[in-house]
């Protein structure tokens, strides 16, 4: 089992916050786009990050958009549509996702529109 699948998404999250704000983007785009992939609201994702929910339980409890497939690409070295383990690939469908973000793409984009 991969140590990010127990971390907490709240440990991660303000980095995330931090990569898109570098490059101009804002924290209400990356909850957007974490919207679109998990189905998890504002008041949702507010819970978890309070709640200290580790990337499995986040995950768990997630909708995963049904267009999450159409994330392809490389994160880390890694091809996103040839991760084998569910679990890893929807964290790199997020880590993806924040990467687009960051790189300046349009939302409609990032969030397969």
């Amino acid at each position: 089992m991969s140590r990010i699948f127990t971390t907490s998404f709240a440990s991660v999250y303000p980095h995330y916050v931090t990569k898109v704000e570098k490059k101009g983007r804002t924290k209400a785009e990356l909850d957007e786009v974490i919207e679109w992939l998990t189905g998890f609201d504002e008041s949702a994702l507010a819970g978890h990050l309070a709640a200290g929910t580790t990337f499995e339980e986040f995950f768990d409890a997630a909708e995963l958009n049904p267009h999450a497939s159409l994330i392809t690409g490389v994160v880390c070295g890694v091809r996103v549509e040839s991760v084998e383990d569910p679990l890893m690939q929807k964290i790199r469908y997020l880590d993806k996702l924040v990467d687009e973000l960051a790189k300046g793409k349009a939302m409609e984009k990032v969030l397969r529109a």
